[in-house]
């Protein structure tokens, strides 16, 4: 069930699907995307939805996402998931202010909020299942949220086949250097019909060397969206999906 854990994860971080940036904002406020889980495709295994609104924080225009993941069905009774993200970030610069991590996946749970001060480059936070607070030196990271919308909004269409993408990612008070390398295109067959799309696979840093999570490939759709369409992640038996179930509010024509 640990895939499981990690597609949610990707789902939320994976899109690092970047080189230059576009003129062409990727989303606005009051976008809405909600992802079906399935096991190999036929049996339905949770919800994950992401959402952006404008709002403000000390006074400052950001933006507000959610990340929000939960098993059903059968699934449910064997391994529940109830998670809950939330980011606040600058609506130019889409660079993180405030996380919030609350999640409880089979049994594990955590529950943090990081204030990022960009003034001293520190990051603050506050665990309440472990009740400790620690504050840790930071420079040009994104959080699990911002990351998804700082990447979309950028532009790939020079990409060639084995480009790498880096970006850091700050996650339980540590740094998580992530690349994801480019397959190429492919027409992917959706329930919205055929859709152009970029192809992905995540590469994680083990000590100083990146290795490919093989078993991962992530669909992007090629057009100034850049939503991901289509997640799958090879388990010991069948596989675990994750696809665009329905979607509302997008920034540009979805083609």
């Amino acid at each position: 069930m640990k895939k499981q854990i990690l597609l949610f994860t990707f789902l939320f971080i994976s899109t690092a699907i970047v080189s230059q940036q576009q003129h062409i904002q990727a989303f606005k406020s009051g976008e809405w995307l909600r992802y079906k889980m399935s096991y190999s495709g036929f049996l339905r295994a949770g919800t994950a939805i992401l959402e952006v609104e404008e709002t403000a924080l000390n006074g400052k225009k950001v933006f507000h996402t959610k990340g929000s993941g939960w098993t059903s069905g059968m699934i449910k009774w064997f391994f529940k998931v109830d998670d809950l993200y939330e980011s606040y970030f600058d609506k130019n610069e889409v660079s993180p202010y405030l996380f919030k991590r609350k999640i409880n996946e089979g049994g594990y749970k955590k529950h943090t909020i990081t204030t990022f001060n960009k003034k001293s480059n520190h990051a603050y936070v506050q665990d309440f299942i472990k009740q400790k607070d620690t504050t840790i030196s930071v420079l040009n990271v994104q959080d699990m949220l911002s990351a998804f919308y700082y990447l979309r909004n950028q532009d790939v269409k020079d990409m060639k086949k084995g480009d790498e993408i880096a970006i850091d990612i700050f996650m339980d008070e540590q740094i998580y250097p992530f690349k994801l390398r480019f397959l190429g295109k492919q027409v992917l067959d959706s329930k919205f019909g055929d859709i152009n799309t970029l192809v992905f696979r995540p590469l994680v840093q083990s000590g100083r060397i990146f290795k490919a999570q093989e078993s991962v490939t992530i669909w992007i759709t090629d057009d100034a969206n850049k939503i991901p369409i289509k997640m799958s992640a090879s388990l010991s038996v069948g596989s675990l999906r994750a696809e665009l179930e329905a979607y509302k509010g997008l920034a540009n024509n979805f083609k």
